[in-house]
């Protein structure tokens, strides 16, 4: 069987290390697939990059310019939404020719319109749509956040400057609607939260909706010694290490304002025990909450290669990811893969992936207080060798490439009528 796998890069965004990793697994069970992506950025033989052309800057600026028009030329949110106006029609490339099936991803900003994605079920190819946002089940936002609209018909955005009843998220929603309505599709959500919030939406109504999470090379993510990789990294062997990991750091959504204030009331309630702690922050601008913190602070670059983020993961002791907007994050995959256990918010698929009090601690939505709460016990008042073996042995059990594997593997045989 050949499965073409469409996203619009390659390794830049959860989306897109996600969907390599999902190739990578899918050829390891023998498998024929391909990765068509906009922006290639590795060497991967069975990575396929459209041709290079300035025609994919503009279409991508003239999405932007259409939606900031849209938005009574004010800038907020203007990379919130998208409405798939521009695009590459792919069904004449040789990949595309041979492929059983298409499995699309994240394909917005120029990747694909909503045109070539017609063009695309015109073909008769059965369409798998992994859902890494709420995406292609609403008008044109990535997260809806508290507006239900979609479940019925959007209009009047809230992410719009003063959206209408026939705006824009109002004409996407009527395109999708007819795109779908007699397209063989199968929805495939990354968490059980966004699988619920698909089936509450009329866009996905007749098409087959399941959840699948995304897969982790466990023998690669796995646990290292961690004084040694300490060592290497010219961390300190003898404190309580935290990880704040994002690829910009002062992205709001992901919240490390309320780990800067969990660590400041740590300080407040236990200075003997803040004294032994430290945080490691990896991102684009962490230098910028180096002041910010009552304790030590290790800044590190934004890490592309997973080998060395093995070593980042596996020399701290908890992962922390205060994040306001989650679907089912790479990272907590990574560090429970490592024998980490993590703390986040109950928020999206967090609470699927972190077992409370099992292999880490779930606090309550945007509560710092919560948070300094689940740092003190996962590192102090609960069993933490459990803690980091059940971590591991979640993510081997349920985030292995294999298993994620089997079940697409299980979807394409459905959808093309091959034998399972």
């Amino acid at each position: 069987m050949r499965v073409l796998i469409i996203n619009t890069s390659e390794r830049i965004g959860g989306a897109a290390i996600a969907a390599n990793r999902l190739m990578e697994a899918l050829k390891g069970k023998g498998i024929k697939a391909k990765m068509l992506v906009r922006d290639k950025q590795t060497d991967q033989v069975t990575v396929v990059p459209l041709k290079k052309s300035w025609r994919h800057i503009w279409q991508f600026v003239w999405e932007r310019v259409i939606i900031w028009k849209a938005n009574h030329f004010k800038k907020h949110n203007l990379f919130a939404v998208d409405i798939a106006s521009m695009g590459t029609d792919i069904t004449s490339l040789p990949e595309f020719q041979q492929a059983d099936v298409i499995h699309l991803h994240w394909i917005n900003q120029g990747m694909l319109s909503l045109k070539d994605i017609q063009k695309i079920i015109d073909s008769g190819k059965p369409v798998v749509w992994t859902m890494h946002d709420m995406w292609s089940i609403t008008g044109i936002c990535h997260h809806a956040q508290d507006c239900t609209k979609y479940q019925t018909q959007c209009h009047t955005c809230p992410l719009l400057y003063k959206g209408s009843k026939h705006d824009l998220s109002y004409q996407v929603f009527l395109k999708k609607q007819k795109l779908y309505k007699k397209a063989n599709i199968t929805f495939v959500a990354c968490s059980q939260w966004l699988e619920e919030l698909a089936r509450h939406s009329v866009l996905a109504l007749g098409h087959s909706v399941t959840n699948i999470p995304n897969p982790i090379n466990t023998n690669l993510f796995r646990p290292l010694n961690k004084t040694q990789v300490r060592k290497n990294l010219n961390l300190p062997t003898d404190k309580k290490l935290l990880l704040f990991s994002s690829m910009k750091i002062t992205d709001p959504k992901k919240g490390i304002d309320y780990l800067v204030e969990a660590c400041k009331l740590i300080q407040q309630q236990h200075p003997d025990f803040c004294s032994s702690l430290g945080v490691v922050v990896v991102g684009k601008e962490s230098q910028q909450y180096a002041d910010l913190f009552p304790f030590p602070i290790y800044c590190l670059s934004y890490v592309g290669n997973e080998k060395e983020l093995v070593n980042i993961y596996n020399a701290v002791d908890l992962f922390v990811t205060p994040s306001l907007q989650e679907n089912l994050p790479n990272t907590i995959v990574e560090a429970m893969s490592c024998g980490i256990p993590c703390v986040g918010f109950n928020i999206g698929g967090i609470p699927q992936m972190i077992d409370h009090l099992h292999n880490g601690y779930v606090a309550q939505y945007k509560s710092s207080e919560d948070l300094a709460n689940g740092i003190c016990w996962s590192l102090n008042e609960g069993d933490y060798a459990s803690l980091s073996e059940e971590a591991r042995r979640k993510a081997v059990d349920t985030y292995s490439e294999q298993t994620v594997a089997m079940k697409y593997i299980k979807i394409y045989n459905h959808i093309t009528g091959e034998n399972a």
